[in-house]
């Protein structure tokens, strides 16, 4: 198991071929699906020939950034994952930092533990400047997980999906933190 970090109830790991009835018991819940499908299931061959290899060419490229399968420290059971990845591979210096979390580890504080965690990582070690998240409007508990992991609200967009969900009328929200505001914000001397 080739651990990326671990919290204080967190192991954060590469992802594995194994893993994909892992992914698919995670994306067949209409509840951890509303916001990202309408709460349609992500069928099998897009987790094994689309998802697993996108996660693995991250590791590949960025050994520090990618795709992180969330575990619970205590037990070892699957709590969902996380992503702290740069969209644009031309700008590894500014990562988008996602989450997707199995409805029993929803309001334990996880999303907010593993978030924070991979941000004092990225912007602790040279090379990330700017991390943001994105979600629908809608997306309250998204939202506020980004506010306590010291994101602050950028601009509400309206982008052109395939298929609109509800909620998708009231467009999606982008937070943001630079590294320098970051620093700043960290406690003790400077």
């Amino acid at each position: 198991m080739h651990v990326h970090l671990e919290t204080e109830r967190l192991i954060l790991r590469r992802f594995t071929p194994e893993d994909v009835d892992l992914l698919m018991e995670l994306d067949s819940d209409p509840e951890v699906m509303r916001y990202l499908s309408g709460g349609r299931a992500t069928p099998r061959e897009e987790v094994e020939e689309r998802i697993l290899p996108l996660y693995f060419s991250y590791y590949r490229r960025f050994p520090a950034l990618g795709y992180w399968a969330a575990l619970e420290r205590a037990g070892g059971g699957f709590l969902g994952w996380f992503e702290f990845r740069p969209p644009d591979p031309d700008r590894p210096d500014e990562v988008e930092l996602g989450y997707r979390l199995r409805r029993p580890a929803w309001g334990r504080g996880y999303a907010t533990e593993g978030a924070r965690a991979l941000i004092r990582k990225g912007f602790g070690e040279p090379g990330v400047e700017r991390v943001f998240a994105q979600t629908m409007t809608v997306n309250r508990g998204s939202r506020r997980v980004m506010e306590k992991a010291g994101l602050r609200y950028v601009r509400t967009f309206f982008a052109d999906w395939p298929e609109a969900i509800d909620g998708s009328e009231h467009g999606e929200v982008e937070y943001a933190l630079e590294r320098a505001e970051w620093h700043r914000l960290q406690p003790g001397p400077r």
